[in-house]
């Protein structure tokens, strides 16, 4: 299906070539796909390249462009312009905070291998700048790399290494940073916003998109995984240094170099005891699949503040093709709300999002259903990395996947239906939860940056 976009002022398609080198057609607009529907760029429903985004050449594929003369969609191997010259689709990964509304349009040669672990953001060119189909939903500068120096980062770590020379979750985090570059690690070590507490070796999901652990030979893991268990002790030196550091600072247990820390609660425990017993400042936070809700009922009681709970749809069957649960159930994660709810904590959804999946007319209503029956205070509107047009495939044939109504519009339907529901990107401290009542408009234009931690129709398809 194409979506048509009648005058609006169309965005130039752009391409790759064999050596990786970036070109706009003339003549073609950029395209963007959401499930079965293909839509033209245009100006209005695009943003610039936000800052730290990158351009990324999809190898096995054709591009789908839209030829502005005769009002098609085509689908090019070779330049028009240079028939010898064989041409790729170009795709962006955008920067932390900013939510995609439409996939690259792309069609797969035969044999065509699946695509590394990035999301695929639909990207033309106009008037001298890249755009790229997105808004932004998280203002803050949490992860913005030009506020993290490397030789500050360095310099951090150095302090560190001479005040903990025993700690080996600090020697971790200099891994992650230096080698990594996560900025999360960074972060900790320029003494900023959220410091991560990596403690689990183990998990009990299989997701399609795992980055510290894929055991098929068809995607590679983008780190590997902590490989030992921090000490209570251990843990409480890294969160205690943190809290004492930055004032409303957040820690979080569950990041992507390991696995779901639900499953290292016999250390994560005694250490919640061991940080509240020394200092009621900062947020504890847990970012987990929400597999073990007796075990996390445990944890709220030793002092965890919040948790993200993961999810890329809140429809079982969906879900279950996705997290490929090993040893718990979809009702599992759903009680771990309830028991959040219980103990007066904050609830997160870290919301895996792929337009043309997440935003088709089944998921929307599941989740107002959902957010309804959980109370959920946030959704971390998070692009999920992994090869859209196969995941769009994997979960067509595990439930129903209806028309797209756009994430833009989705989000303002829940913002309409629930006032008070937060929408963002990072996990806030609880300092944030309570100056920030009700909603948090999403912004339909790029805003400047806040530097505070917390913020159709049925047209031939014709083929070149």
């Amino acid at each position: 299906m194409v979506r048509a976009q009648g005058k609006e002022r169309l965005v130039t398609a752009l391409v790759a070539n064999e050596k990786g080198e970036i070109f706009d057609l003339e003549g073609y607009g950029a395209v963007g796909r959401c499930g079965e529907v293909l839509m033209p760029l245009t100006v209005g429903e695009t943003l610039l390249m936000p800052d730290g985004g990158e351009l990324m050449r999809l190898p096995d594929r054709y591009a789908l462009v839209w030829n502005m003369e005769e009002g098609v969609v085509e689908t090019l191997s070779h330049n028009p312009y240079n028939p010898e010259e064989r041409i790729y689709p170009v795709a962006a990964f955008n920067s932390p905070g900013y939510v995609n509304t439409a996939q690259v349009a792309a069609e797969e040669e035969a044999g065509a291998e699946l695509l590394p672990l990035f999301s695929y953001c639909a990207v033309g060119w106009h008037d001298e700048g890249f755009r790229t189909a997105s808004f932004r939903v998280d203002a803050e500068e949490r992860q913005d790399l030009s506020l993290m120096p490397i030789p500050k980062v360095e310099e951090g770590v150095a302090v560190m290494r001479e005040r903990f020379p025993e700690n080996r979750l600090f020697r971790h985090l200099e891994h992650c940073s230096l080698t990594y570059g996560c900025p999360a690690a960074k972060n900790f070590y320029i003494g900023r916003c959220e410091a991560p507490l990596p403690t689990s070796r183990q998990c009990n999901a299989r997701c399609l998109g795992c980055i510290s652990f894929q055991s098929g030979p068809s995607l590679s893991s983008c780190q590997d995984r902590i490989d030992f268990t921090p000490t209570p002790e251990e843990i409480s030196e890294v969160a205690l240094t943190h809290f004492d550091r930055v004032p409303g600072g957040v820690a979080s247990f569950g990041q992507g170099c390991e696995g779901d820390p639900l499953m290292a609660a016999e250390v994560i425990e005694p250490a919640l005891v061991l940080i509240r017993s020394k200092t009621a400042a900062g947020t504890l936070n847990m970012n987990t699949n929400g597999s073990l809700p007796l075990v996390l009922d445990r944890l709220f009681t030793a002092g965890l503040d919040s948790i993200r709970v993961s999810m890329n749809s809140v429809r079982k069957e969906i879900y279950s093709a996705y997290f490929r649960p090993n040893g718990y159930r979809y009702e599992d994660v759903v009680e771990s709300f309830q028991v959040a709810r219980k103990h007066g904590a904050y609830k997160a959804i870290n919301y895996l999002n792929v337009p043309g999946v997440t935003d088709c007319i089944e998921e929307v209503e599941a989740l107002s259903e959902f957010i309804d029956a959980n109370a959920v205070d946030l959704i971390q509107w998070r692009n999920l990395n992994f090869d859209p047009l196969r995941y769009y495939q994997m979960m067509r044939a595990a439930g129903p996947i209806g028309l797209p109504v756009g994430m833009r519009r989705m989000i303002m339907k829940l913002e309409k239906r629930f006032p008070k529901l937060k929408h963002g990107y990072f996990n806030p401290s609880l300092e944030m939860y309570a100056e920030r009542p009700g909603g948090r408009n999403i912004p339909k234009k790029p805003s400047k940056q806040s530097k505070k931690c917390s913020k159709q129709s049925n047209r031939p398809h014709k083929r070149r």
